[in-house]
């Protein structure tokens, strides 16, 4: 990989409301002759599509349960709705994109983390770092699945995805974008978490629902390695730094 690559990961609706703040900061990191890779999710777009198919959503944990046909939809979301979608709104802004996804060259290899309680659902084990590999002058968008060993498909939290595929080609800095400003507590930001007081929000319930998968893989990048993990809703502000 090219020194100092920058991982941000992006929600599924986050897509069609980025601004152009956010552009702007990509533009920033361009000029720094940073490499760019942009991890997106889709899980709303997951569940709405399931729902209008009369398929039922079952969450273990924070986790989707995914039998075949969930992962169908998901592949279906992420590599036909979600990409295409992300890099269509890149390319508006004057950048030039390239989508990548687990099937090109073993891009992304992973295993299945309890397949009797969640399915097809895994985390990622290695990265194919030459087929990663890009210009800087090109931003890469990339989904969430994996291959395991025997080409099996497998869906992968994105926030998840983002803080492995960082700390395995050792990027500089990752940011886990979120539709609020950080970690928030009683309406304020906390702008410095580590892992003593993101213990003690989670115990009082204030790090919950979404927020704590997001959590787990921002202190698992930093502990591993990247050098700079934020949770934020905007690029220019870094919200919350874990430490």
């Amino acid at each position: 990989m090219k020194s100092h690559p920058v991982i941000i990961k992006i929600g599924g609706n986050t897509i069609p409301n980025l601004d152009q703040e956010f552009y702007t900061f990509l533009h920033q990191l361009q000029m720094q002759n940073r490499s760019i890779i942009i991890i997106h999710g889709g899980g709303p777009m997951i569940s709405s599509l399931s729902e209008q198919l009369h398929l039922p959503v079952v969450k273990k944990n924070g986790i989707r349960v995914t039998d075949a046909t969930t992962l169908a939809i998901a592949k279906m979301v992420l590599l036909g709705q979600a990409q295409p979608l992300l890099a269509q709104q890149l390319s508006a802004h004057g950048f030039k994109v390239v989508c990548k996804n687990a099937a090109m060259n073993h891009l992304l290899t992973g295993q299945a983390i309890d397949q009797a309680t969640y399915g097809s659902v895994g985390t990622i084990t290695k990265v194919n770092q030459t087929a990663l590999q890009t210009p800087a002058s090109q931003i890469t968008v990339l989904a969430p699945l994996a291959l395991d060993d025997q080409e099996n498909w497998l869906n992968v939290n994105a926030d998840e995805a983002a803080a492995t595929i960082a700390t395995l080609i050792h990027a500089e800095k990752l940011y886990l974008m979120t539709d609020v400003a950080g970690v928030l507590y009683e309406g304020h930001l906390i702008s410095q978490l580590n892992h003593h007081l993101a213990d003690q929000l989670a115990s009082s319930h204030v790090i919950r629902s979404g927020m704590v998968p997001k959590i787990k893989a921002a202190f698992k990048a930093k502990t591993a390695g990247v050098n700079q993990v934020f949770i934020t809703n905007q690029l220019c502000h870094p919200g919350t730094a874990i430490n």
